[in-house]
């Protein structure tokens, strides 16, 4: 049955949501000496093949930890040296040298030259190529391998971001020998090499002894699949779980904050938080329906409702902490008439069923709860479909059916997705692709900025998803705990510099 909510059980719900047992407290095991992590992670990841899968758990467990791509994202978002330890580009822009490490190898003891390198990029950007992000590869003209340490890429037309895209999970170099089985026994060339799985409960890694690069202070990392709120904060409390980034039972802070055993910190994401709308099928196919939708969202109440206040509200499709970032976040203003105004002048005066499909995160379950109740208002009838996480990106990601979700975009400047023909969203804009074509032609910083702002507006004017807010990176830990990102410029949990406290 659709959900109806008037504004009190809105309101209602609030409170409902903040409530989390209080787990016993516990003291410590000691920190002393020691070289192994438990990591928690909310989601379980399908496979563990970055160049093959869409799920952000995937580079969560593997990016820099067991796969290198030539370039790398380091914990500011800056380009720096991964498998290629250094390279040089055309005044042209279209030719980049990449020169490979010297003794690189993959964790089977093979090496890794550049004959693994033009594999990888061929296979991105392959047509039978099941890369999540293989917009990435597609101005690549020519792999060239003069020799086994250098790599010659041509491309087609000047990419602005391709140092940036090749140094992602997407675009991970693994060997063509072991890439069929890296789904679920993964090689790479990393500073861990995968040890075990245990299907539900964790992943863990081992630390690479053959390693070419430094080597990681810990000796083995595992990462522990906690879906339950309760439970991911009793893990905590009880000492199973050492450091729990991404930590989303945000009403459970303050007994973190209130801990010395404990350290909390919250930095920034890429993870655009929207609520993704179908705009090919009715009656999302109509602008002025899809801009109710927008009125009918009070952005404040979700960021108090679903973050505690751990939030900042969004009006396009770009992170406030990027160069080139509009404020757009009063082009919509919460307005339930205006809202039943635009439904009436669309043709649903007494508004319209509907289906939310939510997936697991608590962030989408619980923002989509408020949406509901909020779309309730003006008239839309949301009946919420909770999804597993499998069924989501099956039906919704991939196969497109649905009419509302709820998602948090977490790959770095990807605003270019509104650019793609065939991504779920089945937005079709001329203008936007022409923005988004002179951007990919385009190597002056200022124009490049502006070239963003083009777009930002022109997706808020379209109104083509609800644009709700950024996802913050909260991490609990242990006191003891050292060197893990604080802020998230790329989908990873990098162990590589963690280390104990002496």
């Amino acid at each position: 049955m659709p959900i109806r909510f008037p504004r009190l059980a809105l309101a209602a719900l609030l409170p409902a949501m903040m409530a989390v047992p209080a787990p016993a407290q516990e003291q410590p095991r000691s920190q002393q000496a020691r070289t192994d992590l438990v990591l928690g992670m909310r989601l379980e990841p399908p496979h563990l093949d970055p160049t093959a899968g869409a799920a952000a758990a995937i580079d969560e467990v593997t990016y820099a930890n067991l796969f290198e791509a030539l370039t790398r994202i380091d914990a500011d978002g800056k380009v720096v040296p991964g498998l290629a330890e250094r390279w040089t580009v055309s005044g042209d822009g279209l030719t980049y040298r990449f020169t490979l490490r010297e003794g690189a190898r993959f964790h089977d003891g093979t090496a890794a030259d550049s004959a693994d390198v033009k594999f990888s990029l061929d296979r991105a950007r392959a047509a039978d190529s099941v890369n999540a992000q293989k917009a990435y590869f597609a101005a690549i003209d020519s792999v060239e391998t003069p020799d086994p340490r250098t790599v010659v890429v041509k491309l087609s037309r000047p990419d602005g971001l391709f140092l940036f895209h090749m140094g992602t999970g997407d675009a991970a170099i693994v060997a063509p020998e072991t890439a069929a089985a890296n789904k679920q026994t993964p090689v790479g060339t990393g500073p861990f090499r995968f040890e075990g799985w245990t299907a539900g409960d964790r992943v863990v890694l081992v630390r690479n002894p053959d390693y070419d690069g430094p080597k990681p202070a810990l000796e083995r990392v595992t990462f522990r699949f906690i879906a339950d709120p309760a439970a991911q904060v009793a893990s905590l409390q009880a000492g199973d779980v050492d450091t729990f980034p991404q930590f989303d039972t945000y009403e459970a802070l303050p007994q973190f904050k209130d801990d010395p055993r404990f350290t909390v910190t919250v930095g920034t994401s890429e993870g655009e938080t929207i609520l993704a709308t179908n705009n090919g099928r009715k009656p999302f196919d109509d602008v002025r329906v899809r801009r109710a939708l927008a009125h009918a969202i009070d952005p404040k109440m979700l960021i108090d409702g679903v973050l505690f206040g751990n939030g900042v509200a969004i009006g396009s499709h770009f992170p406030p902490h990027r160069d080139g970032y509009l404020d757009l976040t009063e082009r919509y203003p919460y307005d339930v008439e205006k809202a039943k105004t635009l439904l009436a002048e669309a043709g649903y005066p007494d508004g319209f069923e509907t289906v939310l499909k939510l997936p697991p995160p608590v962030y989408a379950r619980r923002s989509g709860e408020l949406i509901a109740a909020m779309l309730a208002e003006v008239g839309v009838r949301a009946s919420i479909e909770p999804m597993e996480w499998a069924a989501w990106l099956e039906k919704v990601f991939r196969g497109k059916d649905y009419d509302l979700t709820v998602i948090a975009h977490t790959e770095p400047l990807d605003i270019d997705i509104y650019a793609r023909p065939d991504y779920y969203f089945n937005y079709r804009s001329e203008r936007f692709l022409a923005l988004e074509e002179e951007l990919n032609r385009t190597q002056d910083a200022a124009r490049r900025k502006s070239l963003y702002g083009e777009q930002q507006k022109l997706l808020a004017e379209d109104a083509v998803n609800g644009f709700l807010f950024m996802l913050p990176v909260t991490t609990v830990q242990k006191a003891g705990v050292e060197g893990m990102w604080v802020n998230r410029p790329v989908q990873a949990n990098d162990a590589t510099a963690v280390r104990w406290k002496p």
